[in-house]
């Protein structure tokens, strides 16, 4: 399933950011031996996880040169690191929290580019998860998108030990329809009728602690959160259930606690040049919710006590 990277034509003209894969990871153990790698995340002695996952967002892979604080070809480079440690974990998955891929200027170089990052990501661990973000649709549609990562659907749920699992799609224009192909505008992220409808439905359906993966934000009203976010935050509330919310898209660091829930943004994989720019972490829940943010490289760490 896991072809040479070499073999891909997409990657011929970065023929030096390839090759140099191996002296990058070479000087990023160098550095991982030392501190980088130890998080600050408080251990009681009584955590005991029911579950682990591991969690990266916006890599924004694309075989195109660096664009301001955006280094699209090394994060191949930065997911191998982020792979090593997550080996170190007894992880249940790991998840994508969307813009996996970065914007081409046709369906042939995006799909190469997808195809690229995702036989590496693939290789990670075999259960995997993928949140679209609006980087994935830019140019393809979901069904292309979701083809590739051989993932159905673009939200769903599910179940590990006990905990509930929620997977959200805001990639929906305000009239319903869905991004793809250039027909959209990035601030108008949305959670369509149709889908609240289904978060309701599936969130009454049981009463374990639940953890949700988004990519644009519910929490922020500004141009990188979904506009409808305070019904979906309503619903969220509601069940009773929810400990965090996980999310990307605005490539920072941040944290808010709204009605007794986490809002996490985690930091972008693609920000910033060489190893000690990365950013990823491996979240640990407990069967009465409470959760441990490991954070690595420029990722916090958090320790969230369960829901009173």
């Amino acid at each position: 399933m896991i072809n040479s990277f070499s073999s891909d034509p997409v990657l011929k003209s970065d023929t030096a950011a390839s090759l140099n894969r191996r002296a990058f990871l070479q000087h990023g153990t160098l550095l991982l031996t030392a501190a980088s790698w130890q998080t600050r995340a408080d251990n009681p002695a009584d955590f005991v996880p029911v579950a682990q996952c591991g969690i990266c967002t916006d890599l924004h892979f694309a075989d195109k040169k660096s664009a301001g604080t955006r280094h699209y070809r090394e994060t191949g480079q930065k997911l191998d690191e982020a792979a090593q440690e997550f080996a170190r974990h007894p992880l249940s998955f790991i998840v994508e929290l969307g813009d996996l891929i970065d914007a081409a200027d046709s369906v042939q170089t995006e799909q190469k580019y997808l195809a690229t990052i995702n036989r590496q990501f693939s290789s990670v661990h075999q259960q995997r998860h993928y949140v679209l973000g609006n980087h994935c649709v830019d140019t393809l549609t979901k069904t292309e998108f979701l083809d590739t990562v051989e993932q159905s659907n673009s939200f769903y749920s599910f179940d590990i030990n006990d905990i509930h699992f929620v997977v959200l799609d805001a990639c929906f224009r305000s009239d319903g329809q869905p991004y793809q192909r250039k027909n959209f505008t990035w601030t108008d992220a949305n959670i369509p009728a149709h889908q609240l409808e289904w978060l309701a439905s599936d969130l009454k359906s049981g009463t374990t602690p639940t953890v949700v993966f988004a990519h644009q934000r519910l929490d922020v009203s500004n141009s990188h959160g979904v506009k409808n976010c305070s019904q979906v935050r309503a619903v969220l509330q509601q069940s009773g259930r929810v400990a965090a919310v996980f999310q990307g898209h605005s490539h920072q660091n941040e944290l808010n606690n709204i009605n007794g829930i986490h809002y996490c943004t985690l930091t972008a994989m693609v920000e910033g040049s060489g190893p000690t720019n990365n950013g990823y972490s491996v979240m640990k829940i407990a069967a009465d919710g409470s959760i441990q943010l490991s954070g690595f490289r420029q990722q916090q760490n958090y320790n969230w006590p369960a829901k009173a």
